[in-house]
Order: structure tokens, then C-alpha cells, then sequence
């Protein structure tokens, strides 16, 4: 049982940091955090404020900091149960929430620049946003999960991998949404749209999962 074992003042420092994050992202812009706040039932959010996207966006930034920080902490607390590690080392922690923001980072600019050779700026462009919108969302979901696995619940794998598929499931839903809006202009790149994904949206999570198993 996590909570018994280990000192969770880490946990709690960076869960607090967190919530600043969102709570200055919703003080700075809060029609945009409201419409941003019910991705998931509706899409007004992803309509207006995809034609006025900047890269980079303080909105975003402030939003994907928050998610770095709740993957680490998931990742963390879930490599821990099938590992020697220290669970409550704060260096190797900070290695893992380093390496995502490194490899998200990374794979976003890769994106932009294959889209780019592609001449595909437009479709992907309007494809990265509604994916970043998405996870950031979930980022906002880690808050409570990540809570609730520290604080509350015995740690176990089956409740690891009922997050983690909950996660997912609404990852998945950006991407199909985005390809139910754009499915006529996708027809005519489907070869490279294909190319696309098999590069970028594998590939980065088979090298993130090899760090963290080594």
C-alpha cells in the first residue's frame, strides 16, 4: 500500500504545484479554460480556438507543464510496483519528468517539421492541436487519479491499468473526432497521414518506455 510505505511529501508538493498551474491558467483565461473544461461534451473549444492558435501558447504551456508533472507522478507510482526502486527517490522522479517533457517536446517540433517536408502544415497543424488539447485535458483528469493513488487506494496493477485505458480512451477520442471532421481532406493524404502516425505516434512511446525500464 503506497500511502503506508513511503513519505508522500514529494507527492503532495508537486500535486499542489499542479493545482497552481490550472488555477493560474483559469485566472488568466477564463472563457477559454470554461470552454477548454468540456472538451468532452462539447466542441466549441476546439472550433474557435483552433483558427487563433500560436505556437507557443501560454495557455497550452501553462497546461502541458501540468501534464508532465501528473504522467511523471502515474508513471512513477506504477513503475514503482514492479521495481526496486526507491519510491520515494525524488531524483529519479525528476529524471522521469524530465525525460517526458524532453521526448513530448521533441516529438511535437519532429511533428511540425514533418508536416512541413510533407506539405501537410495545414491537416497537421489543426491535428496538433486537437491532440494537445486533449492530453492537456487529461493532464487535468491526473490530479484527482494521481490523489487518489497516493492518498487513497491500495496501488495495485488492475487499478493502474483502469486509469491508464481511461487515459487513453479519451486520447483516442480527440484523434477520431479529428478525423471524423477532416475525413474528406484526409483521403487524399491517407498514405502520409498513415506514414504520419506509425512514425510519430509509436515510435516516441516505445523510446519513453525503454528509458523507463532501464
Amino acid at each position: 500500500m503506497l500511502r503506508e510505505i513511503i513519505s508522500t511529501e514529494i507527492y503532495t508538493v508537486l500535486l499542489v504545484l499542479c493545482l497552481l498551474l490550472v488555477s493560474i491558467t483559469k485566472l488568466l483565461y477564463p472563457k477559454r479554460f470554461r470552454d477548454f473544461a468540456s472538451i468532452l461534451i462539447n466542441y466549441r473549444y476546439l472550433k474557435i480556438y483552433a483558427r487563433d492558435q500560436k505556437f507557443p501558447d501560454t495557455f497550452e504551456a501553462l497546461l502541458f507543464s501540468n501534464l508532465v508533472i501528473g504522467i511523471s507522478i502515474l508513471g512513477f507510482v506504477s513503475y514503482h510496483l514492479n521495481s526496486h526502486i526507491d519510491p520515494s527517490s525524488q531524483i529519479t522522479l525528476y529524471k522521469l519528468a524530465f525525460a517526458i517533457l524532453i521526448i513530448i517536446t521533441v516529438k511535437i517540433l519532429m511533428e511540425r517539421l514533418v508536416s512541413s517536408i510533407l506539405k501537410m502544415d495545414s491537416i497537421i497543424s489543426e491535428y496538433l492541436f486537437v491532440k494537445i488539447s486533449y492530453k492537456t485535458f487529461i493532464g487535468l483528469l491526473l490530479i484527482p487519479l494521481n490523489a487518489l493513488l497516493i492518498y487513497t487506494l491500495d496501488v495495485t496493477q488492475t487499478i493502474i491499468i483502469t486509469f491508464v485505458t481511461l487515459l487513453l480512451l479519451i486520447n483516442l477520442i480527440g484523434i477520431l473526432i479529428f478525423i471524423k471532421d477532416n475525413l474528406r481532406l484526409l483521403k487524399n493524404n491517407l498514405f502520409y497521414f498513415i506514414l504520419y502516425l506509425c512514425t510519430l505516434e509509436i515510435s516516441p512511446y516505445f523510446i519513453l518506455y525503454k528509458l523507463i525500464t532501464k
